[in-house]
This record gives C-alpha cells, structure tokens and sequence, in this order.
C-alpha cells in the first residue's frame, strides 16, 4: 500500500491485538468503552497528503478477533478483512476520516484502491515464489 502511494521511505506501526487490548484502547483513547475493528493513531496532523516524505506516520492496530468476525459475515477472507482495515487505518494516518457522508464516500473509495492494489502485490508476490 505505502509503494501504491509512492511513500515507500516511512515508517508505520502495525499491531495485530486481541479484543480486550483494542477494548482498552478504544475506551482510553476515544471514550467508547467496546472492542472495535482497527485504531489509528496518528504522528502528525494536517491536511491528507500534506507532506508525508520519511516520517513515522503512526500505528495502526487491528483487532484479529473482531476481523475474524467481520470476515465470515462478509464471506470473505480473514487476510482480504484485514488488508481491508490497514487500509482504512492507513489512510486515517494520512490525515482522511469519514465523519460526513462525503469524506465518507472518498475514504472508501481509497479504501477499495488501496485493497486491489495490495492484493495484486501479493499475486505479483506469490507467482514470482
């Protein structure tokens, strides 16, 4: 995801958690006191894009058992789930968020962008094994 957006020189976090450490995050951090898919926690703050160069962006973290749950009700792939929600947080990192319906709309969209273009990494990846 970092290559497709050509920041491929910073640094980001990821932390793959259980539901009580997201719990105690999330309650911490934004008040909700419930487990909840993925947290992003910024460096930086400022406009999505403004000059990222090589900085630590920030962590992500991802609670496996909550995407596990969202995968088999999507039908999907705990591995397609989770590349989903480090999108999500990554885009976070850059300064996006979906508070009204429009952000929202852009934000999944790069979403969407960010999945197909990690997944056909991972094919290019996988056929050059």
């Amino acid at each position: 995801m970092l290559e497709f957006l050509q920041l491929g020189a910073v640094e980001l976090s990821v932390a793959l958690v259980d539901d009580a450490t997201i719990r105690r995050l999330n309650k911490e951090y934004r008040g909700y006191d419930k487990p909840t898919d993925v947290l992003a926690f910024a460096l930086r703050e400022g406009e999505p894009f403004a000059s990222v160069d090589d900085e630590p962006l920030g962590d992500v973290v991802l609670s496996v058992p909550t995407a596990a749950r969202q995968a088999r009700k999507a039908r999907r792939t705990l591995l397609d789930e989770a590349t989903m929600l480090l999108a999500h947080g990554l885009l976070h990192l850059l300064g996006f968020d979906h508070a009204t319906k429009a952000e929202e709309l852009v934000m999944k969209a790069k979403t969407v962008e960010l999945e197909r273009a990690a997944i056909a990494r991972r094919k290019t990846t996988r056929s050059k094994a």
